[in-house]
């Protein structure tokens, strides 16, 4: 016998509790962020995804109820007579068998859903779809009637027509005038629809109402199956077989069968062969629906084609076909000729292995609603038991899927062959005749290759922070790396004269100081009066007119800054200028200022107006 802690039950949670815990759980763990720019099938993607993982989420939550939540018939009779006295037991299981439901509706739904979103082609339309899915899902099961509160209509697909499918609320046997709006709902559409009727009688007794009771409610409403194609189908044959059933239930529902009889025999014909008017099935093991639908849609279709042919328009129409029906000649068979060669092609096939699809596991599993297709098992990873690891949700803050890169495979291949094609031309630049070389020599080269990749893998190392590091204070270099003798040695090791150098580093040590002019007695211009060829410099010696000396003219065109004349460099400064117009004009402080200020500050422009003038607040 099953051993059974009940302390280790999870707690169920309330209704509202449940739906915000999944729903909380689809905004953590899937992408938050989709754009009207981006492409249909990412954003098909992006919501199907989010469909997929709440259905996923109820699934599991769901099945762990059912699963924790011991078996009658499995437990210590003493447990059993207990939870019976404290609970009732067939609320135990009518509970139990509902939320199995709604677990299968879920299903049902997303995949619904998923095959209409896979043809939206606007982010709006998934976007509503979507929402649409999460809103069915929270679905109400309960074990009375009246769950259903509103008229729900599908379709299906039966010899290349489409079949629309109404699902009413349900009725109680009770007088006419005591009837509500929504029982008031179904009678209207039994009344008013050329359509076929398909009676469900539980014969379980699991919804609370006997079978006698069941067939009372169709007595009193069978006036409204008048003319139309009527089935009783007997469901939840998974409880109770209709052969299982006592003799008085099986008498009510012989009676109900000769009733629906009477509607078939009413159409102008006699039963057809093969015409079934009480059929079984069981929507959970799904026993019978398939037979129930092919049955319910041929009835249909009879009657329409019945109806059109006692119209008048059909004479209009008969004189124009011509049916030809062949007519044998002789006694001699004719089997059909197939070429030996098909047929050795047909048994090949068969005997190969056929691949298992995705459906295949879906049937092996459960069916649709049960099984639930797992999302990592394509997962492309170099151990195959890594794929039902938990992704962390939340990494420094942020949401680990918003920075999940789909294509960052794809660039690392592109990455590592332009890496690799820069190493074969740095080899082929280096390329010598080896042979030629003495050993010695060969050696050395080795040691010089191996030296120059240490040094390229020290720098690919470094590179992410060697542009941006900054100058290092004297008070930080404790080690003294950074001095002007080490470089002057490192310059005197290569071959160069560090002289130049050094005098340029010991400049920009020494602070700049200001020249002192020399006074010509008041003169307003100084002249240099040297021999050398250089050019007159005169300098103002007023200070309003004064210009730093590091800061050449506008018009000079000084090497190095990348101008080929004087007017180019002219026009490149009228261009910087203009350019700066608009953002000095908006007192912008630079390039990056993004501030938009508070052209209507609410504490000048909100509030009531007095009694008094109003041209000022």
């Amino acid at each position: 016998m099953v051993q059974y802690n009940f302390k280790k039950i999870t707690k169920v949670p309330t209704g509202k509790d449940f739906v915000d815990i999944v729903l909380s759980r689809t905004q953590r763990q899937t992408p938050t962020v989709v754009h009207k720019g981006y492409a249909i099938n990412r954003i098909r993607q992006f919501y199907m995804r989010k469909v997929k993982f709440t259905q996923t989420n109820f699934h599991e939550k769901l099945s762990t109820i059912i699963e924790e939540f011991p078996r009658l018939d499995d437990i210590h009779p003493f447990y059993g007579d207990l939870l019976h006295v404290l609970y009732n037991k067939d609320h135990y299981k009518l509970a139990l068998g509902q939320i199995n439901t709604a677990r299968n509706l879920i299903g049902k739904i997303a995949k619904d859903y998923v095959k209409l979103l896979k043809y939206g082609d606007s982010l709006y339309r998934c976007k509503a779809l979507k929402v649409a899915a999460l809103g069915r899902m929270y679905v109400d099961v309960q074990p009375y009637a009246f769950t259903t509160k509103s008229q729900f209509v599908g379709h299906t697909d039966y010899k290349y027509l489409r079949y629309q499918v109404i699902d009413t609320p349900g009725i109680l046997d009770r007088p006419f005038e005591d009837r509500n709006i929504i029982e008031m709902c179904s009678i209207t559409a039994l009344a008013h629809l050329r359509a076929a009727v398909l009676f469900f009688l539980d014969i379980s007794g699991s919804c609370g109402y006997t079978i006698a009771q069941q067939s009372a409610l169709f007595h009193s409403i069978k006036s409204l199956f008048m003319n139309k194609p009527l089935i009783i189908v007997c469901n939840k044959t998974d409880l109770q077989s209709l052969e299982g059933i006592s003799e008085d239930d099986k008498k009510l529902v012989e009676e109900m069968k000769s009733e629906a009889m009477k509607t078939l025999i009413g159409q102008g014909g006699e039963p057809r062969e093969g015409a079934e008017v009480l059929l079984t099935m069981s929507t959970l093991t799904e026993e019978g629906v398939i037979a129930v639908k092919n049955a319910a849609c041929e009835r249909l279709l009879d009657q329409r084609v019945e109806i059109k042919m006692k119209s008048k328009k059909i004479n209009d129409c008969l004189n124009r076909f011509h049916v030809a029906v062949p007519k044998p000649r002789d006694q001699k068979e004719r089997p059909p000729c197939i070429p030996q060669a098909v047929l050795e092609a047909k048994a090949k096939e068969a005997e190969k292995e056929k691949k298992r699809l995705e459906r295949d596991l879906e049937e092996e599993n459960g069916g649709a609603g049960v099984y639930s297709a797992s999302l990592k098992k394509h997962y492309l990873l170099a151990n195959d038991e890594w794929k039902e690891d938990n992704m962390p949700e939340i990494l420094d803050g942020h949401n680990v899927y918003d920075f999940v890169d789909p294509d960052i495979l794809q660039r690392l291949e592109e990455l590592e062959k332009e890496e690799g094609l820069l190493q074969e031309e740095d080899d082929n630049e280096v390329e010598m005749d080896v042979e030629d070389l003495t050993p010695q020599q060969q050696k050395e080269l080795a040691e010089i290759r191996k030296k120059k990749s240490l040094l390229i893998r020290e720098h690919r190392i470094k590179k992410s922070t060697a542009e941006s590091r900054p100058t290092v204070p004297r008070k930080f270099d404790k080690d003294k790396k950074f001095t002007s003798e080490r470089m002057g040695r490192q310059l005197s090791s290569l071959g160069l004269d560090p002289s130049k150098a050094m005098e340029r580093v010991r400049s920009k040590s020494r602070g700049r100081k200001r020249e002192r002019s020399i006074d010509h007695g008041g003169d307003d211009m100084n002249v240099d009066d040297d021999g050398s060829n250089k050019k007159m410099r005169v300098r103002s010696l007023s200070r309003s007119g004064s210009r730093s000396r590091s800061r050449p003219p506008t018009d000079v065109v000084v090497p190095g800054e990348g101008f080929k004349d004087s007017a180019q460099k002219i026009k490149a400064f009228k261009l910087g200028k203009k350019s700066v117009q608009k953002r000095n004009k908006d007192a912008r402080k630079g390039e990056g200022d993004r501030v938009i200020p508070t052209l209507k500050p609410k504490h000048l422009f909100s509030g009531k107006r007095s009694n008094g003038k109003t041209t000022r607040r």
